[in-house]
């Protein structure tokens, strides 16, 4: 069973988003999903909330601190979201069932230095188990030093970056609704979309 989860020790990155969405595509495929909520802030459970009783059907599932993840029957694909601060024992009991890591990444160079830790401590994970890590540059204008940055990291890294996905409103319009990229007409968001093929490629492999 795939078992994406979504982590960056930094908040404000993007990780509701790339949840919701991934949860949003997964969905779209037919497969019944469910989308759980590790973070205090429960942002991806408010979604859920909002989402429309006739868009395709994605289950919440909230789990508590210092709950093991263990999806429940009837679930075919499980995306997680992941609260700031992920460390230790609350992200090795997270892993313990992933088959996936994606890790949101933000143009800024504090978001990079708050993250080097992080992805060092995920090393040991996929050392022990194969685990699957992809980095998905969030927010990012290509014309910038803050972009140029941010890829020069990435390539120090040896991960795959999986997408690169451009500052847009169509997530914050479409998040308001409790819907995603997948939910609507193609030609409304079909730049975005675009974005989306390596994610979805990478996802599905």
């Amino acid at each position: 069973m795939p078992v994406v989860v979504v982590a960056n020790p930094k908040g404000g990155v993007g990780k509701s988003t790339l949840a919701t969405n991934i949860a949003g595509w997964y969905a779209s495929r037919g497969h019944p999903v469910m989308l759980g909520d590790a973070d205090r802030q429960q942002s991806s459970s408010l979604w859920l909330r909002l989402r429309p009783p006739g868009a395709r059907p994605i289950q919440g599932w909230e789990i508590g601190e210092g709950q093991v993840a263990r999806p429940p029957r009837g679930v075919t694909h499980v995306v997680l979201d992941t609260p700031a601060g992920l460390h230790g024992k609350a992200l090795r009991d997270l892993l313990r069932n992933a088959t996936r890591v994606v890790v949101p990444l933000a143009p800024s160079i504090f978001d990079i230095f708050a993250t080097r830790a992080f992805l060092d401590e995920l090393a040991e994970h996929r050392k022990a188990s194969g685990l699957q890590v992809g980095l998905v540059h969030m927010r990012v204008d290509g014309r910038t030093l803050a972009a140029e940055q941010l890829e020069a990291f990435t390539k120090s890294l040896g991960l795959p970056v999986v997408a690169q996905l451009r500052p847009t409103q169509n997530y914050v319009h479409l998040a308001a609704r409790g819907l995603t990229l997948f939910d609507v007409a193609p030609g409304r968001v079909e730049r975005d979309l675009a974005q989306w093929d390596g994610l979805c490629r990478w996802l599905d492999s």
